[in-house]
């Protein structure tokens, strides 16, 4: 079985629902679709929530009704029968009057997942009976059904696995099965949701329990780029990636994929294959277990970085400093991108700056702290790019007309990186592209 996933802009008008149609038929062997709500409902649907928790019912009610009518012209040009398009208004009649029906409750702020939720229901259920209409054998399947977090809020993928198992056994693999991204049960049962990389997490959740095939990723762009392609001219879809790599790019900036998405496939080695919905015939990018340590794939950045120095000549080399430094920043919830040290300073990144001020406050004791805000990571990734001849050459000689504030090279295989002013992230794409690629 492949699994097939769509985002909401990949639905977010019938015209492009009819272009899934013809994606998914043009698979071979049986699959399972994954769909985001239509573009623009999640935003809108927590637009409601939110005028509900501010006490104007009847404003969250306007904007429903609102949002119900975009819906009703989208069923007009979905469908092409009278049949069709009247299945296609009972779905949003039934599923919009549960959205006003949870507006309008008492104790709605424990439905408010639920209400969000509806976003990917009726976005599938149009599309099932889209499929309907067109005689394609389809089988609609909650994701409700078989989606469960731990009490750690995690993926349950044994669990997934067990409940998706069975659900697909009675199945005709003759069908396409259709089920949303996104939403979940969580350990008391209760509608939730996958939150980090939302329906691309869904998709590789379903293919490691089942042990899929292959899963594939539709979006607007033809897979990962070597460079950030709304910055840097002429960069290029990367043909292959090792699950490293993917995970490299993802985390430091690359916007098609997730991180978090990489590790269900990787752990059960599931290849991940990112197309583009508008140009299905490119070859997108394939990400498996494969590594080529010969080549540099690709450069990321990551924005809204901010660096702190904890500069101490008293404590640096006293036994239990950095654990000290390191529980402050766990208490505080807060991850670490990078670190370095010296004989009397340690300078570190974080991307997560709510508890900045606290933060700074608790590290004072320890020594002089200094913070450089508006920073951004620069990363160059590839397999056992840490330990290629001349690559460390390549990226100074080309960076030589910019500051690099701090370098991570060695603590990873697959990349190296450099922390720069934001103020330089243009140029130092634009020349790591020339000097690396020579593009």
């Amino acid at each position: 079985m492949i699994v097939v996933k769509f985002g909401g802009t990949s639905v977010g008008k019938p015209e492009r629902m009819h272009s899934v149609k013809d994606i998914v038929m043009s698979v071979p062997g049986q699959k399972l679709v994954v769909l985001s709500a239509v573009s623009g409902t999640t935003n809108e649907l927590i637009a409601i929530s939110d005028e509900f928790s501010n006490g104007n019912i009847e404003g969250a009610l306007d904007r429903t009704r609102m949002l119900y009518a975009q819906y009703v012209g989208f069923v007009q040009q979905l469908y092409a029968t009278e049949e069709g398009k009247q299945k296609g208004t009972d779905v949003i009649d039934r599923y919009f009057q549960q959205i006003e029906t949870l507006v309008k409750q008492p104790f709605y702020g424990k439905a408010n997942k639920l209400l969000v939720a509806q976003g990917e229901i009726i976005s599938t259920s149009l599309f099932y009976e889209y499929l309907n209409e067109i005689k394609v054998p389809a089988v609609f399947l909650s994701a409700l059904d078989f989606m469960y977090l731990k009490d750690n809020g995690e993926p349950d993928l044994d669990l997934i696995s067990e409940k998706l198992r069975k659900i697909l056994a009675g199945i005709d693999n003759k069908s396409v099965i259709v089920t949303q991204g996104y939403i979940c049960r969580n350990a008391s049962g209760g509608v939730d949701n996958l939150k980090r990389g939302g329906s691309d997490y869904t998709a590789t959740l379903i293919g490691a329990a089942i042990k899929a095939e292959e899963v594939q990723i539709w979006t607007d762009i033809d897979g990962m780029h070597n460079n950030d392609p709304r910055i840097v001219e002429n960069t290029m879809p990367i043909a292959e990636l090792s699950f490293e790599e993917a995970g490299e790019l993802a985390y430091f900036g690359a916007k098609i994929l997730h991180p978090t998405c990489i590790l269900p496939a990787q752990q059960k080695n599931v290849p991940v294959r990112l197309k583009n919905t508008l140009n299905p015939a490119a070859r997108g990018t394939l990400i498996t277990s494969n590594k080529n340590p010969d080549a540099i794939k690709a450069i990321a950045v990551k924005d809204g970085i901010t660096a702190i120095k904890i500069k101490s000549t008293r404590m640096i080399l006293a036994y239990g400093f950095l654990r000290k430094i390191f529980e402050v920043f766990e208490k505080y919830q807060t991850s670490i991108d990078m670190i370095t040290t010296s004989e009397v300073a340690v300078s570190l990144t974080i991307d997560e700056p709510t508890y900045l001020n606290e933060i700074i406050e608790e590290l004072k004791p320890y020594g002089t702290i200094e913070v450089d805000k508006n920073q951004s990571i620069v990363c160059i990734v590839g397999d056992f790019v840490a330990d290629k001849k001349g690559v460390g050459k390549d990226i100074f000689a080309s960076l030589e007309d910019i500051p690099v504030r701090m370098i991570s090279y060695g603590g990873s295989k697959n990349n190296i990186s450099l922390l720069i002013d934001t103020i330089y992230k243009t140029e130092a794409l634009k020349v790591l592209n020339k000097g690396l690629f020579n593009l």
